[in-house]
């Protein structure tokens, strides 16, 4: 049986975030809706994530590469979904 893909979205922030959470319910929708899943991962737990995301999380990858921070436009996570992953 094949594996499922990897995540095309990750979603970098921390807990307690508020911005984070919001971020999190749009990507949340965006991906189910899609049929697309996303990964999750705390700048807490990497210092390099620290030290390169720390004043813009939330960061929504997508494949990859920063897509948006601090707030996640849905439309715009829309149009990048379509896209084929690079």
């Amino acid at each position: 049986m094949p594996s499922a893909p990897d995540p095309r979205v990750t979603l970098i922030g921390k807990p307690g975030c508020h911005l984070c959470e919001a971020a999190r319910a749009v990507v949340a929708e965006v991906t189910a809706e899609l049929g697309e899943s996303f990964t999750e991962v705390s700048i807490l737990d990497s210092p390099d994530l620290m030290a390169r995301y720390a004043e813009e999380i939330p960061v929504t990858l997508v494949d990859g590469r920063q897509h948006d921070y601090w707030r996640v436009d849905p439309a715009r996570l829309r149009a990048a979904l379509a896209r084929p992953p690079a």
